[in-house]
């Protein structure tokens, strides 16, 4: 399994990063499954585990926690919070932390900051921001993180703000032609030394039919890790397989790869990049003015 460094930290993630959020009752996946996927996977060298509080409402994160018993020194566990403010950021953490069986989590992170009063409440006075700094200093959690699935600007203003140590972000193929993280995030990022961590490679599913090219897209970025969703064994290893026999998409394959998925560039298929979340309306970009020296 290759590694990569996580942004200015010289840990070693994993190409592959494990995606919790499916592996779940409500993606046809048992507890005993769960785990069982869980720890094959540390086996196999993936050390990267992300999941969240609203994932099944704590089933991913109780399954994550399960799963990784005996193996916490090993792994690296990010979990997130949708709430923006202190106190409910803090409230998130406790219960997370509980799930998950640990006394902290590697990395804590602000939950898709969609729209620009998103980003002003999070860095106002009790905002969530104050939970993560808090909680790093009482040594809860280790790294600070920001996650953003539809407009580039907003994260780029983020880090521009505060130096958190990575930043969770739309990657697939297809985001790269609508409000794309890889041209307005990514070099920012990179040049700061925040780690960049891929998410929604497969494009829900929608770029199945082209699984290795879009594996090798994503991964073939300045990304530190890239998550995929997990719900089977066999998916896993096919993972595996694939992040194990990656080399790196070069301009030809990648052009090629483009022409054949650009009918899919639709708002009914990147629904994260919505007016509404899942809407399936294309995100209309707001006019934003920040602040200097903010």
């Amino acid at each position: 399994m290759q590694t990569r460094s996580f942004g200015r930290d010289p840990h070693q993630l994993s190409l592959l990063g494990f995606g919790a959020q499916r592996i779940v009752d409500e993606h046809d996946c048992t507890e005993e499954q769960a785990i069982a996927i869980i720890r094959h996977a540390a086996e196999r060298g993936v050390n990267y585990f992300d999941t969240a509080p609203s994932y099944s409402d704590g089933q991913s994160e109780t399954r994550v926690g399960l799963g990784l018993q005996g193996l916490r020194d090993k792994v690296w566990i990010a979990t997130k919070t949708a709430e923006r403010t202190r106190d409910a950021a803090l409230r998130d953490l406790e219960g997370s932390l509980k799930r998950l069986q640990t006394d902290y989590v590697d990395e804590w992170r602000l939950h898709n900051i969609m729209r620009p009063h998103e980003l002003e409440s999070v860095f106002a006075k009790g905002g969530a921001l104050e939970a993560l700094l808090e909680a790093r200093e009482q040594g809860l959690v280790r790294k600070l993180s920001i996650s953003g699935h539809t407009d580039p600007r907003l994260l780029a203003e983020a880090i521009r703000r505060f130096p958190f140590d990575s930043a969770l972000v739309a990657l697939s193929a297809l985001d790269h032609f609508i409000y794309s993280f890889a041209h307005e995030f990514v070099p920012q990022a990179v040049e700061q030394g925040v780690a960049v961590i891929g998410m929604k490679v497969m494009a829900v599913g929608k770029l199945a039919p082209w699984y290795e090219q879009a594996l090798r897209y994503t991964w073939s970025l300045p990304v530190a890790t890239a998550i995929l969703g997990v719900s089977s064994m066999d998916e896993l290893e096919a993972d595996i397989a694939a992040a194990e026999r990656f080399v790196p998409m070069n301009d030809i394959e990648r052009v090629d790869f483009f022409g054949q998925i650009m009918p899919h560039v639709r708002a009914d298929v990147l629904r994260w990049k919505a007016s509404e979340w899942m809407s399936g309306e294309w995100y209309q970009l707001p006019e934003i003015t920040f602040g200097k020296g903010r």
